[in-house]
């Protein structure tokens, strides 16, 4: 039977600042294959392309990734200042309406990093555009050098609800993460969960209340070395479940996976 397909959603980019690409990060699809057992196909994330009804029709389950375009605060209703950063408005137009779709349909998504903040502008909430700036906030991007390993590294603990999705499906309700991201959620939407926080309660993972499917969210990087990773590993293979479940018919929930 062959595996199930997740579409990796990716972003825009420029080869030595001339030669466009649409690329996703080796180490998503390294998770989706070997941690997830799911084939991954990475999505050129630009309605040009393809449509929302494509996707759901060809994949399976959908990974929404992490990158350094941020989600446009015009999408949440605010104006556009130079501590929002870069954006990548086509692959905007594509993960926005694809997680709403995905949650009405029950179609499983993990969503990390911007993916996970995706999530929740889709869903109706908002971004802070630089979560040190806050007060009592701590620094969340990676080290400005070092090796990706130094870049990557674990930096501070998660807290999950006590016997919530997270703490089911990880075993145990506080682990520690790496830290890789600017902004944050800064009003989480209606139906956002917010089921993990850092300890200065930034949010740090996500699903949809009375979703009928898989759509759990962090605001780590799992897919670093996630076939290692004792936080990694649970959280892929629980989607890998999910996307299996879909392809053959079926919905699980978060709470039915953990």
């Amino acid at each position: 039977m062959a595996r199930p397909v997740i579409g990796i959603i990716c972003n825009q980019y420029l080869i030595n600042d001339e030669y466009p690409v649409h690329a996703g990060g080796k180490m998503n699809s390294d998770a989706v294959s070997v941690v997830s057992d799911c084939v991954p196909m990475i999505i050129p994330s630009d309605p040009d392309y393809v449509s929302i009804n494509d996707l759901l029709e060809t994949c399976d389950g959908f990974l929404l990734t992490g990158g350094r375009p941020n989600v446009h605060p015009e999408e949440y209703g605010e104006e556009a200042t130079e501590a929002h950063g870069d954006f990548d408005r086509a692959r905007d137009a594509i993960a926005l309406p694809l997680v709403r779709a995905c949650v009405e349909r029950g179609q499983p998504f993990l969503g990390i990093c911007r993916g996970f903040q995706e999530v929740n502008v889709a869903m109706g909430g908002s971004l802070h555009p630089e979560i040190r700036d806050l007060p009592g906030r701590m620094n969340h991007r990676m080290p400005p050098d070092g090796t990706l390993q130094e870049k990557f590294e674990n930096r501070h603990t998660v807290s999950f609800t006590e016997g919530g999705v997270f703490h089911r499906l990880m075993g145990a309700q506080e682990v520690v993460t790496n830290t890789l991201h600017g902004q944050g959620i800064k009003v989480a939407a209606p139906r956002v969960v917010v089921d993990g926080v850092a300890p200065d309660n930034t949010p740090e993972a996500i699903f949809i209340k009375d979703a009928p499917g898989f759509t759990l969210a962090v605001q780590w990087h799992p897919e670093y070395e996630a076939a290692k990773d004792p936080v990694s590993q649970p959280l892929f293979s629980a989607f890998g479940r999910a996307a299996r479940a879909w392809s053959n018919g079926r919905k699980l929930t978060p709470a039915q996976v953990a």
